[in-house]
């Protein structure tokens, strides 16, 4: 029973994996995933559960106990809370943490270039609309992906 509190792996080589994986899956959700955080389908739950099991095992290093196990999660819960707390601290930070909205629509006019950035279809677009209650993109002032992957629609008065 002793062995589920023991440390075999040292506390510092922990720290660092959870830092590590911590960092590089931040870079990757924040620069090459925008659209999945806000819409997840089907292939991108499974590309999450992917994501989690493949970054255990980077993260594990062959711990074994609860102890190393927790103190790899709270690696990673204070790499999130200190991002967070600095975020809001730091106008600069936020905006690198962040990205900014981008725009799908301008003055009734769909901005196809900005909807290839993030692989949205004109179906996608529209269904956004829809949520809104607008049928016609000549209605919308101006249409926003932001970071969180939803759709703010601002229609013409």
């Amino acid at each position: 029973m002793s062995h589920l509190f023991d440390v075999s792996v040292p506390l510092w080589e922990l720290v660092l994996r959870g830092s590590a994986t911590y960092w590089f899956l931040f870079l990757i959700f924040r620069f090459v995933m925008r659209r999945d955080v806000g819409a997840l389908g089907i292939a991108d739950v499974l590309l999450l559960v992917l994501i989690a099991d493949a970054s255990q095992n980077a993260m594990a290093g062959g711990y074994t106990s609860l102890t190393e196990g927790a103190v790899v999660v709270s690696t990673i819960m204070g790499w999130n809370f200190l991002l967070d707390w600095a975020s809001y601290y730091v106008p600069l930070l936020r905006k690198l943490a962040e990205p900014p909205p981008l725009l799908l629509v301008s003055r009734g006019r769909i901005l196809y270039r900005n909807m290839r950035k993030e692989y949205i279809t004109k179906d996608d677009l529209y269904a956004k609309l829809r949520e809104h209650g607008i049928e016609d993109v000549a209605k919308v002032k101006a249409a926003y992906m932001e970071a969180d992957g939803d759709v703010t629609v601002i229609p013409f008065k």
